[in-house]
């Protein structure tokens, strides 16, 4: 899944590019989730537009934490930038690393997230409590609302 020296990835779309700053492999400081992190710019340039990661796995933390996380800059926000690099992200999950599916989750009060992920067209699996024992949970993100998508 990781090589050592493998080439850092672009991943190209319509209205914005995803470009692999890092990877982390799997590892017991991780729980064992290996982890893409990628820049958002816009389509054919370098400006950027905020970041995406993708962690790859299924267990109960990525349930709570889900397999996509991003961050639009704060005056980039608004264009639907989240949206735009999650539909370049997720065939790049399944052709990439072979993951048949997975989970994306926001903050029932985060109204932009909610509405990506609602745009995104996932099966919405409620809003849940976080476990106390999470690391969501010790950041004071105590609730999530749930999204599950097929790739």
């Amino acid at each position: 899944m990781f090589g050592l020296f493998q080439k850092k990835k672009k991943l190209e779309g319509d209205v914005v590019d995803l470009l692999e700053e890092y990877h982390t492999s799997p590892s017991r400081a991780n729980n064992y989730i290996g982890s893409v992190y990628f820049l958002i710019v816009l389509h054919g340039t370098s400006t950027r537009v905020g970041k995406i990661d993708l962690r790859i796995g299924s267990n109960e933390e990525l349930f709570y934490a889900g397999n996509i996380g991003y961050r639009i800059d704060m005056d980039r926000r608004g264009h639907g930038y989240a949206y735009e690099a999650c539909r370049v992200l997720m065939p790049a999950a399944r052709d990439l690393y072979s993951m048949q599916d997975l989970i994306i989750t926001c903050s029932p009060d985060n109204i932009p997230s909610r509405k990506t992920l609602e745009k995104l067209n996932g099966t919405f699996l409620g809003t849940k409590d976080v476990p106390e024992s999470h690391w969501l949970y010790q950041r004071g993100e105590t609730v999530k609302n749930i999204y599950y998508y097929t790739l």
